[in-house]
């Protein structure tokens, strides 16, 4: 019998995540630009919007390539990129200033990038609490390079750790998927 229950709360437990109950959007969100303004998120609704936690000496910075490759190939299609430098993870010391110059001139970068930010703890960004509070522990950064997926509708639809290229066979089927939708 509490083997059965078991079983029952486990298959339900598997579901949690396209049942969350979401007050609110990933819309209701904004960063502050590198440049001083402001990245409203409401400005891609009905758009997929991909948001990277980045940093400059990370082992995955090359990322950075292919993070502008595919950005530039979907962005006609309502496809954002948008890239999150932080400290969290000790790689990315820069200043604002040093971080905007070296994703332009060492990868010719021309999504947004927001200002330095925390993504984890206490002190992360309303948006990084907010996908964890309705997506749960996957999106939650465990290393820079971390992808989190916002659908068309403002969810989280799925999280991609730092080990996942962009332009893997995974990753763009995914966005190609939330594209069709």
């Amino acid at each position: 019998m509490i083997r059965n229950i078991l079983f029952i709360i486990m298959i339900l437990g598997m579901f949690t995540k396209s049942y969350a109950k979401y007050e609110n959007l990933a819309y209701n969100f904004s960063f502050k630009s590198i440049d001083g303004g402001i990245i409203p998120l409401s400005n891609f609704k009905n758009s997929v919007i991909v948001v990277v936690n980045v940093a400059s000496r990370c082992g995955y910075t090359p990322q950075y390539t292919d993070l502008q490759k595919i950005w530039s190939n979907y962005k006609k299609d309502k496809f954002i990129v948008i890239g999150v430098p932080t400290n969290n993870f000790k790689q990315e010391p820069g200043s604002n200033e040093e971080i905007k110059k070296f994703c332009e001139t060492n990868f010719g970068i021309s999504f947004p990038i927001t200002e330095k930010v925390d993504v984890i703890g206490n002190n992360a960004h309303p948006f990084f609490k907010w996908a964890r509070k309705n997506h749960g522990l996957s999106a939650i950064p465990k290393w820079n390079f971390h992808k989190i997926i916002i659908n068309k509708e403002g969810k989280v639809s799925t999280t991609f750790s730092s080990f996942t290229n962009p332009t893997s066979k995974k990753f763009i089927d995914t966005i190609e998927k939330e594209l069709k939708m």
